[in-house]
C-alpha cells in the first residue's frame, strides 16, 4: 500500500461565527495525511462566492490523485502559445464573476489564520490575515515563510513569470526546496499581507508557516496540527457531475472521475498536481476544477497505488491513464518505462468540433422493412483498387464515396463494425475507450477529424435514406492485467470496480468488464447517449452480449439490470438495439435465452446453422421451415419475426465464396460444403453448382421473415482462402465489382431487396404467418417428411392475405420450391386462384440473366394451371401467381 500523498490534511472543525451571509460553506471531513516529510494542513472550512457549478474528472490513488495536462500528445511543451489553441472561453473579471475562496484556520496557539484566493484582473492575489494571537507574540513583526508547489510539496518554487509579493517583496523565478520569506505588515491586534501571482503562474499549491521577526528563540507559527498551512490557487473543489471534462459556467475546466477502490514514471508533464482526498473527493468520484488551462492541449491522470488481479498485483505509479469519459483523445503511443514497455494515450482538451446537422434526420426505417449490410470502415475501401485518395481510403469519407454501391445493392442500413478506439494489433472487437472514433477513421489520423468524419457520413448516409448501426462491445477491453504494456484506462484507475478480477470468469488475453455493476452500467449507458445524441446512430448491436446475462463472479443474472435498463431507456427507445452472442475472444457462439422485454432483437445464429446445413445436403426439413418462417421457436409472438436479425456469413467464419469452395476437417464447425473439389478449382461442372449455392443461400435469406443481413464483400466473390479467422480478412478488391460473377450477383441481390419490398405482404411481416396461409409439400405435393434427413426437397404455398384498408388484395400467391438433393425434382405447381397463373420469377439454375426476372421483364416464363416444371438439383425456384391477361 502506497503511503499517503495528500497535499493537506484536514484539522478539528471548528465554527465561523464571521462567515459572510453572501457565502456558502462547505464542511470538510476530518483526517490526517502526510506527503513526504513535510506535514501539510487543510483548511477548517471554506467559503464559496461562486454559486456556479463546476464539475470535475480526475483519477485516483490509493490516498491521492494526480491530474496530468499536457501540452501535446506526447506530454512535451508546445514551443508557442500559437501552437495550444484556447480550448474554454475564461474570464478574468473577478468582481463580476464574484469568484474566490475564503480559508480559516486554527493555530497551534488558538489564533486565526484568514486566507482569501481570488482572481482580479489577470492576477491573482493571495491575502493572509493573522488574528488572535497571544499578546506575547502580537508584539513582534510576523514574517511569512512560503513556497509553492503542484505535485511535490518539498520542491517549492517561485512564480513563472512577473508575481510579486506585497507589500515589499519580489521573488526571482527559480525553483527552490528552501522557503521564500516575506515580512507583514502589523497592527495592534493583527498581521496582513498580500501576494499576487499572475495568472499564467496558477494552479499551484501555496504552503506557508510563520515566524516572529524576534531574537530567534521565538516558536514557528503552524496549524492546531503542527503541520504547514496549504491553500490551492487556481483550482478549485469542482463537482463530481457530469464523469469526464465539461466547462462550467464560470470558465473553469472541471474534470471528473469515479474511483470506488483507492489505491508514474513516464515523460515529465508540462503540469502535474495532487488532488486531496478531503476537498476533491465526493462519494467514490473525484473532482477538481481548473483555471488557465488554454496553453494545455491533452490530460491524463496517475493513479498511485496498485493493481491487484486474481493471483497478482502491480505498482501503478509510472502509468498516465486515460480518461474513460474523454470524448476526444490522441493516438495510442508506446514507451519504455521504468522496467517495462508502456502504452499511453491521453484526452483532448479542446472540445468537440461544431457540426451543422441542420436537415439531418433519422429514417427510422420499421425494423421488419430494414435490409442491412455489414462492412468494416477500414477494409471497405483501404484497398487502392477503390481509386479513392490516400486520406480518404479506409475511412469514414472512403464510405460516404461507396454510397451509391450500396444503393446499387438496394440496402437501407449499414451495420458498421466497431468504431471505438481499439488495439490496432487485436482489430476492432478489443476496444480501450468507449466515446470516441477510432483516429484512423478520420483521414487525418487524428481523433478531431474521425469525430467530423463519421458526423459526415452519417448524415449524408441518412440523406440517402440509410440508416447507421453500430456494432459495440462492451463485455470486454484489451487491457491486459498481467501486462505493463496494455495498462491504458480502466485498468490502473480502479480495475476491481470495472473488471471481473476474481471468480469463475477469467479471459486469457483481455480484461472482463463488470456490466451488470452500477458504475459500469451507468458508463455503457453514457456511451450509448453519446453515439446517439453527438453521433446521430440509429441503433446498436452488443457484440458477445451472452456476457452481458452475467454476475461478477460469472452467475447467470435472469434479470441484468443493464440489458433491462437498455431497453426502457428513453433516450434509446426509437434505436434498434440487436443482441449477438458471437464472441470475439474465442470466435465461438454462446447460445442464450436473451430477455428481450419485447426490444431486444437478436442475430440469429440457428439460422445460419439450419440453412448452411439443409443446403449441404444434411438439415432436417423442420428445422429449414422453421427459419423460413421467422423462427418462432426462438422469437414468439411477443416480438414477431422482426427481430430476428438473419445471416448465412457475417465478419468472422467463411465468406460466401468460401462457404462454397471448402469443406476440410479443420472446418467441420463451418458445415459448408465444396460441392467436390476443395479450393479454387476450373472444373465447369462443380464451378455451376458453387454459383448455384451462392444464389440459393442469398434467394433464401431474402425471402425467409425475418431481417437479412449481408456481409461486406460477398456481392462480389471476397475470398480468405478458405480461413475462417477474422485476423486473414483484408481490405475488398474493388476491381471484383467488374467480374461476370460480381455483376450478376450484385444485380440479383438488388433484384431481391426490391421483391422484399413489393410484397412486404408477406416477407416485412410484423406477425407470423397465419397457418391456413401457408400450405407445405413434399415431392409430388405430398405431405413433407419432417424428420426425415434422406428428404431434401420443400415447398410452401404462401396465401397473400387481403388488403383490409383496400378491400381487395391485388397480390398473388407465392409457391417456393427448394432442391437441395443432387438429383433433379419434378415439381407440380398447386392450383391457382380463378383468373391467375403462376410467373415464375426465380430459377437459381439457369445462366444469367435469366435466373431470376420481375413481372415488368418479357422472359417470365408463364406455366398456367396445374403445370409441372422440373427442379434441377441443388436450386431453389420462386412463382408468383398473377391476373391473367386477357
Amino acid at each position: 500500500m502506497a503511503t499517503s500523498c495528500s497535499p493537506y490534511s484536514s484539522p478539528t472543525s471548528v465554527a465561523n461565527a464571521e462567515a459572510r451571509k453572501n457565502r456558502m460553506l462547505l464542511p470538510v471531513s476530518l483526517g490526517v495525511c502526510r506527503k513526504g516529510n513535510i506535514p501539510l494542513t487543510r483548511p477548517v472550512y471554506a467559503e464559496r462566492r461562486c454559486r456556479s457549478c463546476r464539475k470535475f474528472f480526475c483519477d485516483a490513488s490509493n490516498d491521492s490523485l494526480q491530474i496530468r495536462t499536457s501540452e501535446m500528445f506526447t506530454g512535451v511543451a508546445s514551443s508557442s502559445k500559437d501552437e495550444a489553441q484556447p480550448v474554454l472561453e475564461m474570464t478574468y473579471d473577478f468582481e463580476k464573476q464574484n469568484k474566490g475562496y475564503s480559508f480559516l484556520f486554527r493555530t497551534e496557539f488558538d489564533g486565526l489564520v484568514k486566507v482569501f484566493v481570488g482572481a482580479i484582473k489577470m492576477k491573482y492575489t493571495v491575502c493572509i490575515e493573522v488574528q488572535s494571537l497571544p499578546q506575547s507574540m502580537i508584539s513582534h513583526n510576523l514574517i511569512l515563510l512560503w513556497g509553492m508547489f503542484r505535485s511535490d510539496s518539498l520542491l517549492f518554487h517561485g512564480p513563472d513569470s512577473h508575481s510579486s509579493v506585497l507589500p515589499t517583496t519580489k521573488f526571482k523565478p527559480e525553483a527552490s526546496q528552501h522557503p521564500m520569506k516575506t515580512p507583514f505588515v502589523r497592527d495592534s491586534c493583527w498581521h496582513i499581507l498580500g501576494l499576487d501571482f499572475d495568472q499564467s503562474d496558477v494552479p499551484f499549491y501555496l504552503s506557508f508557516f510563520l515566524q516572529p521577526d524576534g531574537t530567534g528563540q521565538e516558536p514557528t507559527i503552524r496549524t492546531h496540527r503542527k503541520t504547514n498551512f496549504c491553500v490551492p490557487v487556481g483550482l478549485g473543489p469542482g463537482f463530481p457531475m457530469p464523469l469526464g471534462v465539461s466547462s462550467s459556467n464560470d470558465a473553469l475546466a472541471n474534470f471528473s472521475l469515479f474511483q470506488g477502490t483507492q489505491r508514474g514514471k513516464t515523460s515529465e508533464p508540462s503540469l502535474e498536481i495532487d488532488l486531496d482526498p478531503y476537498v476533491n473527493h465526493t462519494g467514490d468520484i473525484w473532482h477538481v476544477s481548473i483555471d488557465n488551462i488554454t496553453n494545455y492541449i491533452g490530460y491524463g491522470y496517475r493513479c498511485k497505488g496498485d493493481i491487484s488481479w486474481d493471483g497478482g498485483s502491480s505498482s501503478n505509479a509510472h502509468h498516465v491513464l486515460l480518461d474513460p469519459y474523454a470524448k476526444m483523445i490522441g493516438n495510442l503511443s508506446s514507451a519504455q518505462g521504468e522496467s517495462a514497455f508502456m502504452v499511453k494515450c491521453l484526452g483532448f482538451l479542446q472540445k468537440e468540433p461544431n457540426f451543422d446537422w441542420s436537415g439531418d434526420t433519422h429514417p427510422q426505417i420499421p425494423m421488419e422493412k430494414l435490409i442491412i449490410y455489414r462492412l468494416n470502415v477500414r477494409q471497405f475501401t483501404k484497398s487502392e483498387s477503390s481509386e479513392l485518395a490516400i486520406n480518404v481510403a479506409g475511412t469514414f469519407a472512403g464510405v460516404v464515396k461507396k454510397v451509391q454501391h450500396l444503393i446499387n445493392l438496394g440496402i437501407n442500413a449499414v451495420l458498421l463494425e466497431p468504431v471505438f478506439s481499439f488495439d490496432e494489433k487485436r482489430g476492432p472487437y478489443f476496444p480501450y475507450h468507449f466515446f470516441s472514433p477510432m483516429s484512423i477513421y478520420g483521414g487525418m489520423d487524428e481523433s478531431i477529424s474521425s469525430v467530423y468524419s463519421m458526423k459526415e457520413m452519417v448524415k449524408i448516409l441518412h440523406s440517402h435514406g440509410i440508416e447507421v448501426l453500430l456494432e459495440v462491445v462492451f463485455t470486454h477491453t484489451c487491457e491486459v492485467g498481467d501486462s505493463d504494456s496494455q495498462i491504458i484506462s480502466l485498468l490502473g484507475i480502479d480495475n476491481p470496480s470495472y473488471y471481473i478480477v476474481d471468480g469463475n470468469v477469467h479471459l486469457e488475453n483481455c480484461s472482463a468488464l463488470k456490466c451488470n455493476d452500477p458504475i459500469v452500467q451507468q458508463m455503457i449507458l453514457d456511451s450509448l447517449h453519446h453515439w446517439v445524441t453527438e453521433f446521430h446512430v440509429d441503433g446498436f448491436c452488443f457484440i458477445n452480449s451472452s456476457s452481458l446475462l452475467q454476475g461478477s463472479n460469472g452467475d447467470h443474472l435472469p434479470r441484468p439490470p443493464l440489458v433491462e435498463d437498455i431497453a426502457f431507456d428513453p433516450l434509446l427507445s426509437e434505436t434498434k438495439i440487436i443482441s449477438d452472442c458471437w464472441s470475439p475472444i474465442d470466435m465461438s457462439y454462446k447460445d442464450a435465452i436473451f430477455p428481450h422485454w419485447q426490444r431486444w432483437a437478436e442475430m440469429n445464429s440457428k439460422y445460419f446453422l439450419d440453412v448452411r446445413n439443409f443446403l449441404r445436403g444434411q438439415g432436417l426439413l423442420s428445422h429449414l421451415a422453421t427459419r423460413l418462417c421467422g423462427s418462432g421457436d426462438i422469437f414468439t409472438a411477443s416480438r414477431g419475426p422482426a427481430y430476428s436479425f438473419n445471416y448465412i456469413t457475417k465478419n468472422a467464419g467463411l465468406t460466401l465464396v468460401d462457404l462454397v469452395s471448402f469443406s476440410g476437417a479443420d472446418l467441420a464447425s463451418e458445415l459448408s460444403w465444396n460441392c467436390g473439389v476443395e479450393g479454387p478449382t476450373e472444373k465447369n461442372s462443380v464451378l455451376e453448382i458453387r454459383l448455384r449455392q451462392v444464389r440459393n443461400f442469398l434467394f433464401i435469406l431474402f425471402i425467409s421473415l425475418g431481417v437479412p443481413v449481408i456481409n461486406m464483400g460477398d456481392e462480389c466473390g471476397y475470398s480468405t482462402g478458405g480461413s475462417p479467422f477474422y485476423d486473414n480478412r483484408v481490405p475488398i478488391d474493388w476491381k471484383s465489382l467488374r467480374t461476370g460473377f460480381s455483376i450478376q450477383i450484385i444485380k440479383f441481390v438488388a433484384f431481391l431487396a426490391s421483391l422484399r419490398n413489393r410484397r412486404s405482404d408477406i416477407f416485412q411481416r410484423k406477425i407470423f404467418y397465419k397457418a391456413e396461409n401457408i400450405t407445405w409439400h413434399g415431392s409430388n405435393l405430398s405431405p413433407p417428411k419432417w424428420e426425415d434427413p434422406s428428404c431434401k426437397f420443400l415447398a410452401m404455398k404462401l396465401k397473400a392475405e387481403k388488403d383490409v384498408k383496400s378491400g381487395n388484395s391485388y397480390n398473388g400467391d407465392l409457391f417456393i420450391t427448394i432442391n437441395a438433393s443432387d438429383i433433379p425434382e419434378l415439381v407440380t405447381l398447386p392450383e391457382s386462384s380463378a383468373g391467375y397463373i403462376w410467373f415464375r420469377l426465380v430459377d437459381t439454375s439457369l445462366p444469367y440473366p435469366y435466373f431470376f426476372s420481375s413481372d415488368s421483364n418479357p422472359n417470365s416464363q408463364k406455366n398456367a394451371g396445374l403445370s409441372s416444371y422440373e427442379l434441377k438439383p441443388h436450386t431453389c425456384a420462386l412463382f408468383e401467381a398473377k391476373v391473367l391477361d386477357i
